[in-house]
This record gives C-alpha cells, sequence and structure tokens, in this order.
C-alpha cells in the first residue's frame, strides 16, 4: 500500500495515525477530519472545561493530544474542516467536501474512525438546548453556564448527562436530571449499584426524575427555551437544556460503500470489514457484535485494526477487557469486565454509605467485572487480574459479526437505558 486515509481526526483516528507509523507504513498517510481542530481529548468537555470560566479555561489547543513534534514525525497529510461523504470501496476513492470543494481521493486502504453524532430530541430545537459531544459545544455550553444563574435540565441520565449535572451543581445552579429508566445505569451497573450512583445526585442537590420521559420542549414565543414538558403533563422551568440521551454512529457517509452497517461498522474481532482494505475503529465500529463507546477502546483498537490492514487479512484481534470511568460529584467511579444480566454482586471492600467501596460482580463463583467508587488502587490492581482471567469474548478470526438481534450477537457493552430504542447495556464517557 502506497497511500493510507484515516477518516476521522479524532482520539482514535490519531492512534491509527500512530499505529500506522508504529507498524512501519512509511507511505502516504492522510488524516480527513470534519472538525477544523486537530485530536483532542474529550473526557474533561463534561468536566473540568464547564466550571472553569471562559478565561481561564482550558482552550481547545491545549487539549491537542499531540504536539507539534510529534505531528511532524506522523509526517501526515491533514485535511481538518473537510467531511467524508463517500467511500467507494472498489474504485479506492473517498469523497472530500471542505465546504469550497467536492473532490475524490484515491487510496489503497482507509480506517474508518468517523466516531458518533448525538442524539437529539425531534424537531429542531430552541436556543439554549445543547448536545455535548465537540469542543465547539463545550464551549457553548460553558458560555450559557457562566451567563448568570441558569436553571439547567439534563435529559438523560447516563454517564456524560450525570457528569454535566455534577459540573452544574459545582457552580451552583440549579439542575434536574431526567431519565426515562426507574434507575439511571441499570444496564451497566445492575439496580444496587445503580441506587448508589442516583444517591450521588441526592447528595449535592440535584434533583433526579426517573421513570418519566420528555414530551417536548416549550419555548417562550421567540425561540428560546423555557420549559421541558414531560410525558406525565409536568413541566420542569429551564433556561438552559442538555440533551445527554446517547451517540449514534456516524455511518451516513458509507451508504452505498457495500460496507454492513449495523449500529455502526460491521467488523470481525479485528476491527477487519467486509471490504478489502478497510478497517473501522472507536465509536463507530462494531466488532463481533459490540460496538464500545469508551476512550480506552479508542485507543487499543487502532493497533490491531492497522495489524490487520497492511496485513490483507484478520491475524490480530481485540481481545482488551472493556474499562470505563467517570468522575461525578468529586467521585471516581470505574467500570472494567464483562458484566451479564444475571451476575450478583458483591462489595469486597468499603461502604456504598460512604461513597467508597470495590464490588465485584460474579458467576457461577466467577468474578465477572468490578466497579469501584473512590477505591482506585484496589480496584486497578482488580482490574489486572480480571485482566489475566477473562476468558476471550468471541470465536477464532473469521467474516464481520452478525448483525444486532443475530444469533450469538452480543450486546451493547456500555450505554444507558435512556440513550437509544436498542440500547440493552452500556455508553461513552469518562
Amino acid at each position: 500500500m502506497r497511500t493510507v486515509t484515516v477518516v476521522g481526526a479524532s482520539l482514535a483516528g490519531l492512534y491509527a495515525a500512530r499505529a500506522l507509523r508504529s507498524e512501519g507504513f512509511d507511505g502516504r498517510l492522510v488524516v480527513v477530519g470534519a472538525e477544523r481542530h486537530r485530536p483532542y481529548d474529550r473526557p474533561p468537555l463534561s468536566k473540568t472545561f464547564l466550571t472553569q470560566r471562559p478565561p481561564a479555561g482550558p482552550e481547545p489547543a491545549r487539549l491537542e493530544l499531540c504536539d507539534r513534534d510529534e505531528e511532524a514525525g506522523l509526517a501526515a497529510e491533514w485535511h481538518l474542516g473537510t467531511r467524508a461523504t463517500a467511500l467507494d470501496t472498489v474504485g479506492r476513492t473517498v469523497t472530500l467536501d471542505d465546504g469550497r470543494t467536492v473532490r475524490p481521493l484515491r487510496t489503497d486502504g482507509v480506517v474508518i474512525a468517523t466516531g458518533g453524532a448525538p442524539r437529539t430530541l425531534p424537531g429542531p430545537p430552541p436556543a439554549g438546548v445543547h448536545t455535548l459531544r465537540t469542543v465547539d459545544d463545550a464551549v457553548a455550553l460553558r458560555a450559557a453556564l457562566h451567563d448568570g444563574t441558569p436553571r439547567v435540565v439534563v435529559i438523560g441520565g447516563g454517564f456524560i448527562g450525570a457528569e454535566v449535572a455534577s459540573s452544574c451543581a459545582a457552580l451552583g445552579l440549579p439542575v434536574t436530571v431526567v431519565e426515562a429508566a426507574p434507575l439511571p445505569l441499570v444496564p451497566q451497573l445492575g439496580i444496587d449499584m445503580a441506587r448508589v450512583c442516583a444517591g450521588l445526585h441526592a447528595d449535592h442537590g440535584v434533583r433526579l426524575l426517573c421513570g418519566t420521559r420528555v414530551k417536548g420542549l416549550l419555548d417562550d414565543g421567540a425561540g428560546r427555551v423555557r420549559a421541558v414538558e414531560l410525558a406525565d403533563g409536568r413541566l420542569l422551568d429551564a433556561d438552559t437544556v442538555v440533551t445527554g440521551i446517547g451517540v449514534r454512529p456516524a455511518t451516513g457517509w458509507l451508504t452505498g460503500s457495500g460496507l454492513r452497517l449495523d449500529d455502526g461498522v460491521v467488523c470481525d474481532a479485528g476491527g477487519v470489514t467486509a471490504a478489502p482494505r478497510v478497517v473501522a475503529v472507536g465509536d463507530v465500529a462494531r466488532y463481533a457484535g459490540v460496538r464500545s463507546e469508551h476512550w480506552t477502546s479508542a485507543t487499543e483498537q487502532p493497533a490491531t485494526a492497522v495489524r490487520n490492514l497492511l496485513a490483507g487479512a484478520t491475524v490480530a484481534r481485540h481481545t482488551a477487557l472493556p474499562y470505563f470511568w467517570s468522575d461525578q460529584y468529586g467521585a471516581r467511579l470505574q467500570l472494567a469486565g464483562r458484566r451479564g444480566p444475571h451476575d450478583t454482586v458483591r462489595i469486597v471492600e468499603g461502604d456504598p454509605g460512604d461513597r467508597s467501596f470495590l464490588a465485584v460482580y460474579e458467576s457461577d463463583g466467577r468474578t465477572t467485572a468490578a466497579f469501584a467508587v473512590n477505591r482506585p488502587r484496589p480496584f486497578m490492581r482488580l482490574r489486572r487480574r480480571l485482566a489475566t482471567e477473562a476468558p476471550e469474548p468471541c470465536g477464532p478470526p473469521g467474516p464481520p459479526a452478525a448483525p444486532a438481534g443475530a444469533p450469538g450477537a452480543a450486546p451493547w457493552p456500555y450505554c444507558s437505558a435512556a440513550n437509544a430504542p436498542r440500547c440493552a447495556a452500556p455508553t461513552p464517557g469518562a
């Protein structure tokens, strides 16, 4: 291969570019990104980025994941502020649109790393309604939160929604979280641990409304949001609304490409798609039936996928243990492993009432996962042990996995129950 194009200047896209050079690829490396920013770190966007006032807060450049020296070492062509609009897997071209011109780019190999886009409520949103995915989203939301004392409603009680609510509480703002499920995070953590997380909201004066859906948003007649209407008829006064109901994989540009698309780009356990010399990584990719919206997946999958891309076949599989963390209300939540829906949970250290404990999930006498609140050291020891003991989740390398819902297809690993109609397990974050 003489040219490889990484579509998506994201965390996963950057790690794919690094992996290509580490594996000895010395050809033309093209990185295409829809945002105008170079790859940056997303986890702070729902946390410290929001709580610090704009003049003192980290600017986008300070979130960048690589410095100019590393960028020079990658020797990549960066096409930022440029969208990929089509992929021709037969003609080996990616169609690019920079807002001025539309042109084809010939390439020998493709790494798809386009991530996802926030799900939104139906209809055009009034002013004052925000999603949080990009640094530009975060800049706009931060400005709103620091403009007086806005009444905030967060729709969705998943990890991102909880982190935004935590940041609002730290700013002293009145905030209400609306969650459609009976408790937030039940698919990820189970009922007992979900109750603990719900308690974190109450501990810090955040109102949590569960088991009710949003009917719509009401404006003030001038195009600005004034209230959130719930399905049960209640109205929640709001100056700022944050919608955190999950992410949909950014695959629209791949329609007609011949790739299998089903809740993401369908891949085998090594990130290899049905098209030759095309792999996928990060939030957009479904590896052997599982799509993981984790920081760790975005950093670990590219090494495997790139190795397979350069080999022209699946010679390696991604088998790393799922891991996720979230910072809420001054507490660090950490989850590792593969919790099953019927696993039992047991506290092995600390006390949930003190908001500091370590718990394990077990099935048939075997530890399947670990969850901790404010117990980072014992958690990391247990995480390392789980990584050595956990059975591999997938079969031998082979063709891309069956679509979701097919026999043997696995559920999503981490998504909020409120995140999407097909969510039956966990999501994103950190």
